[in-house]
């Protein structure tokens, strides 16, 4: 099995994204929009929680087929 390293900079800008949508998510809790203020926080917390799972739990190298499961049952979760 081999290790796949990624370089520093991916995890800083992952993380970057990370912090971007939380504030993104508590500006839209101020937003009225009605019904779709869960509905725009479960998508942000699905792209958040897919970011995480490939790149911070390495399924994103594992293989094409792990990746493409785990892409799909967020989309179902959602």
């Amino acid at each position: 099995m081999s290790e796949h390293i990624i370089p520093s900079r991916i995890y800083y800008m992952i993380w970057v994204t990370l912090m971007v949508f939380t504030v993104i998510t508590a500006a839209v809790a101020f937003v009225d929009l009605g019904p779709f203020n869960t509905v725009v926080a479960l998508i942000i917390a699905t792209f958040k929680a897919t970011l995480v799972v490939l790149f911070f739990m390495h399924v994103k190298y594992t293989s094409e087929k792990m990746t493409k499961t785990v892409i799909i049952c967020a989309i179902f979760w959602l």
